[in-house]
């Protein structure tokens, strides 16, 4: 048996840094401040860190992944695996002064955005039908976006991300594009690092928070020892994800 050597940095705390390229391969270049390097940067624990739920119990199996992300994890247990990349991706859009930008759907269709959240409006829902009404007083704080967010993290998902966002190929996939299976339960990965070689063949990266809410990680590819933590993706294609295998799936991006 051929030992495959590890692509995996144990001493280092971002996801650029804990992962080293396969031979033959090379990393895409992109802006500096955008989110695609955003996520190529994320900052991780240290190599060895324990996934561990909302409740502070220790996830029932720690063999899925290389590495824990530094993103907190609340203790209603709201911020499952949909939830969990709203929340990465508001939080940049919040960093980078982009915060009218902010907004999701709910499952039931309707949009709900930070800044009518913050000028005092609130959902009024009754079954399937959602109204908005000014029932607060204007609050554009820090603190208010985590209510938002919480508010999002109840009434969006999985689906409501299936239904919303915009198909992606395989073949025009980057950083920050994911892959989703919209239902209950549903499940959806991210993308977050991409390398390519001279035939344009392209590997990628992915973390995932999950149900119950906890630990957002950086996960093994458990299909392929030589290239793993990388993957190799395609249209239409079963992917095998730690706890989840992805088949009748579709890629999509971010607004």
């Amino acid at each position: 048996m051929v030992e495959t050597p590890s692509l995996i940095n144990k001493d280092s705390l971002t996801i650029k840094s804990r992962v080293n390229i396969p031979e033959g391969y090379k990393r895409v270049a992109y802006p500096k401040g955008s989110f695609e390097d955003y996520l190529r940067h994320y900052k991780l624990k240290p190599f060895g860190s324990k996934i561990i739920n909302y409740d502070d119990s220790e996830y029932f199996w720690q063999g899925g992944h290389i590495g824990v992300l530094e993103v907190p994890v609340p203790k209603n247990g709201l911020q499952q695996c949909a939830d969990a990349l709203i929340g990465i991706r508001s939080e940049y859009l919040w960093d980078n002064n982009r915060k009218d930008e902010i907004g999701f759907n709910f499952t039931s269709g309707h949009y709900c955005s930070w800044r009518k959240y913050a000028e005092g409006y609130r959902p009024k829902i009754n079954g399937s039908k959602v109204s908005f009404h000014k029932t607060a007083n204007a609050d554009h704080s820090k603190d208010n976006f985590y209510k938002y967010l919480n508010l999002i993290y109840m009434y969006s998902g999985t689906l409501s991300l299936f239904n919303e966002l915009e198909s992606v190929k395989a073949k025009d996939l980057k950083i920050g594009d994911m892959l989703i299976k919209g239902g209950s339960p549903g499940h959806i990965v991210i993308l977050c690092d991409e390398v390519v070689n001279d035939n344009g063949e392209k590997l990628f990266l992915l973390f995932q928070g999950n149900t119950p809410a906890q630990s957002v990680h950086l996960v093994k590819n458990l299909e392929d020892a030589f290239i793993t933590p990388w993957y190799q993706l395609e249209d239409d294609a079963v992917v095998p994800v730690s706890n989840y295998t992805f088949n009748s799936a579709k890629f999509v991006r971010f607004k």
